[in-house]
């Protein structure tokens, strides 16, 4: 899929961040206005949406998840994270309203920087005209950026705004059961309460153990349970 800009080596989609094993929680009405397979035949998907929560509850899956099913339809797509990218020219914007789905993730990385900003007004007044989807993240709400483009603050606040709020230790606990379930894994209540309550309750931290416990069930041919999570995890 030809783009019309080189991003650096290193920007790439994760391979499990996908709607599928996404688990919403309070979510469900941000990821029903995100996931256009669940629109009703017919019915255009929002074009500008604003998602913004603390580290960890998964605005960047969300995004990645969008471009993912978009690559997947044919619509050509792009994931920027700012926090990566900001030290490079605002010209990487140039060209990217063709696309049919636009995702900036971490905002906040370019907000006060009058050279950005500019751009990303004009990108987002082209991806308007055009009717392309435009998806942006951020740890703060649209008027808690600091930015210094009197326009620009306007136009955040133009499409739909959502708090993504983090689950609750028993939705965390199904988002653990959801994900194993997914890797092929039975993972009981009893043994996902106990990995949530040995170590921290991140989700990456959490979904990274799951990770290794896949590898650990696979090698040893055993099943998941308390005693072999143990022995796996030294706790």
């Amino acid at each position: 899929m030809s783009l019309p800009l080189q991003l650096p080596l290193g920007v790439q989609l994760r391979d499990d961040a996908t709607f599928a094993n996404y688990y919403a929680g309070r979510n469900e009405t941000l990821v029903n206005m995100l996931d256009v397979e669940r629109y009703p035949a017919g019915v255009t998907p929002e074009q500008f949406i604003y998602l913004y929560g603390s580290p960890g509850v998964g605005c960047s899956h969300l995004l990645q998840a969008a471009c993912h099913q978009a690559d997947a339809m044919g619509q050509r797509s792009i994931y920027l994270p700012m926090k990566e990218l900001a030290d490079y020219p605002p010209r990487l914007l140039e060209g990217i309203e063709s696309l049919r789905l636009v995702c900036i993730d971490d905002i906040s990385a370019i907000a006060g920087d009058r050279a950005w900003e500019e751009a990303f007004f004009h990108l987002f007044n082209k991806l308007r005209e055009k009717g392309h989807r435009l998806l942006v993240a951020a740890e703060v709400a649209p008027r808690q950026l600091n930015i210094c483009l009197p326009d620009l603050v306007s136009r955040m606040s133009w499409g739909m705004v959502f708090h993504v709020e983090p689950l609750t230790d028993q939705e965390k606990i199904m988002a653990l059961r959801l994900r194993a379930h997914l890797r092929g894994m039975d993972m009981s209540d009893e043994v996902a309460r106990y990995i949530l309550h040995r170590g921290s309750r991140d989700m990456q931290y959490l979904f990274d153990i799951l990770g290794r416990l896949d590898g650990a069930t696979l090698r040893a041919k055993r099943k998941l349970s308390v005693p072999f999570v143990k022995q796996v995890m030294g706790w």
